[in-house]
């Protein structure tokens, strides 16, 4: 509170919000001018400067300001104002706060969003199953081929146990031959 003035009065007031979560105020400083018929007609007031306010809270206490001083005419009203003003800047801290809370629920919304996304996958359908099937075949087909070069070129044509008894009827006896001898 600061008096600027005698004639006419003229002082300045600073409104300071209560502390919000993080410590974070929200000021301003008002000036007000007595008119002479005060307080049969409403004093003069401005915001001189202000602190951590947008715009649109500028705006909303100057609006607050001309219904508080219609309202209260033919009283004293600079308490009255200065009282308005003080829960106003009280609820735009609250505000800050719910603002926060909000951007930060958002930010989670969309943070599972993409989590969502990164498993959603491609829908099956009878079309693109068919083109993966025949991708797959043709890649297996591939390895078989690979593999049976592979052996080729390594000399590993060797037949089973099974196989070699089929072909070969001798060896039918052949154990029975080797413990006799």
């Amino acid at each position: 509170w600061a008096v600027l003035s005698e004639k006419p009065t003229t002082f300045t007031i600073t409104v300071t919000s209560e502390a919000g979560e993080n410590d974070e105020t929200v000021q301003t400083t008002l000036k007000f001018t007595y008119r002479e018929k005060y307080p049969d007609e409403t004093p003069l007031y401005e915001i001189v400067s202000q602190e951590n306010l947008d715009d649109n809270d500028v705006t909303d206490i100057i609006k607050l300001l001309e219904q508080q001083a219609e309202e209260n005419l033919g009283m004293v009203m600079i308490f009255t104002l200065v009282s308005a003003v003080q829960e106003k800047l009280n609820e735009i801290v609250d505000q800050i706060k719910t603002r926060r809370e909000e951007e930060k629920k958002q930010k989670e919304r969309e943070a599972e969003e993409e989590e969502k996304q990164r498993f959603h996958g491609t829908p099956v359908t009878i079309e693109n199953f068919l083109n993966w099937k025949a991708k797959f075949d043709a890649e297996l087909l591939e390895i078989k081929r690979k593999k049976m070069k592979e052996e080729e070129q390594a000399g590993k044509n060797k037949l089973s146990g099974k196989q070699l008894f089929e072909m070969d009827h001798n060896l039918d006896t052949s154990d029975i031959q080797f413990l006799e001898e």
